[in-house]
């Protein structure tokens, strides 16, 4: 590697083709987002690698992973360009002439109760504005928003809120923002006319019952199964589904219990087919926010998205209902 850098020297187009190639970790897409042929971008990273002495990215199966000096450059590099970019080109947003494409990562259940207030606000305010809904399959969603496969995520996401919140306060370098959007709870859901249902829901015959696991992930145990872990208890998990609907509508006609958010089961369309029960032993309450990545260029687009979100939430729960919170500031949120 050379010694010292004649920076003089160096195309910094080049840097605009290794920021793209590590968000798409592949030449043949970030030569799609750069409009370039996957020749010149290979021969844009070719001559960067003979810039800085390291082959910066490897092929691994149909893309290229990064070698660690290359992960150790982009982030200073994606910063830099960023500041570049908003110091020629300021960020503006007018809703009512944009055009652009907003990506929300979100559940099921959030989506039912944000998407419906959100829609009347783009028709009233922003014709030209679309969105596009992916599902919400992590607790952890900062991997998604860091390579741009969503702009912004809504869910649950407590670890993540606090382990930001900590390094804030420890004052490191966080790069994430996020807005308490609502709350509510969990309950034990099931039919009507299920055995259960005229008598009070205790702690053995919850553990006795079977039960069905909404998991976004897949993964077999979820945070009802680790509060029943801490009190010595257990459930039998005999199906395993990855959207609220789906469980609501299995539940709806069989004998298996189900855990869904308060406020999901009025949206569910058969609210009136199954029960409610508080389950019996604490859970922590659902807090529903909104979590993005820091970007100047896209400040102003993303707090009128932020303030849009906001506003669907307070149409679903008006003041003083259930759910309330009035899109209040949380954790790491100036």
């Amino acid at each position: 590697m050379p010694s010292r850098l004649n920076f003089r020297s160096l195309d910094l187009n080049l840097l605009r083709v290794f920021d793209e190639v590590m968000a798409e970790r592949s030449l043949t897409k970030a030569a799609h987002k750069l409009s370039l042929t996957q020749p010149a971008v290979s021969n844009a990273m070719r001559r960067l690698r003979e810039v800085l002495g390291d082959d910066l990215v490897v092929r691994s199966g149909q893309g290229v992973e990064p070698t660690p000096r290359a992960l150790a450059l982009w982030p200073p590099i994606r910063d830099a360009l960023t500041q570049l970019q908003e110091s020629l080109s300021p960020g503006r947003f007018d809703p009512a002439t944009a055009e652009s494409t907003f990506v929300l990562a979100m559940a099921d259940a959030t989506g039912a109760t944000l998407v419906p207030g959100l829609v009347e606000i783009l028709e009233s305010e922003a014709p030209g504005v679309a969105v596009r809904v992916v599902p919400l399959t992590t607790r952890d969603p900062r991997r998604l928003l860091e390579e741009e496969a969503a702009d912004m995520a809504v869910g649950y996401f407590p670890a993540v809120l606090a382990d930001l919140t900590a390094r804030a306060q420890s004052g490191g370098m966080v790069s994430f923002e996020s807005r308490r959007l609502y709350d509510s709870e969990y309950m034990c859901v099931m039919r009507q006319g299920h055995p259960l249902a005229d008598a009070p829901l205790t702690l053995d015959a919850y553990c006795e019952a079977r039960h069905m696991l909404v998991s976004f992930s897949g993964r077999p145990f979820g945070f009802i199964d680790e509060a029943l872990a801490s009190l010595g208890r257990r459930r039998r998990v005999v199906l395993t589904v990855n959207q609220f609907f789906t469980a609501g509508r299995v539940v709806s006609g069989s004998d298996m219990l189900t855990v869904l958010p308060r406020h999901f089961v009025p949206v569910t369309g058969i609210a009136d087919a199954l029960v409610q029960r508080s389950l019996p032993f604490d859970v922590p309450p659902v807090h529903v926010d909104a979590l993005w990545r820091r970007n100047s260029t896209q400040e102003a687009a993303m707090g009128w998205l932020l303030s849009a979100l906001a506003r669907s939430a307070r149409r679903a729960f008006p003041q003083g209902e259930p759910g309330h919170s009035a899109g209040t500031s949380f954790g790491i949120t100036p």
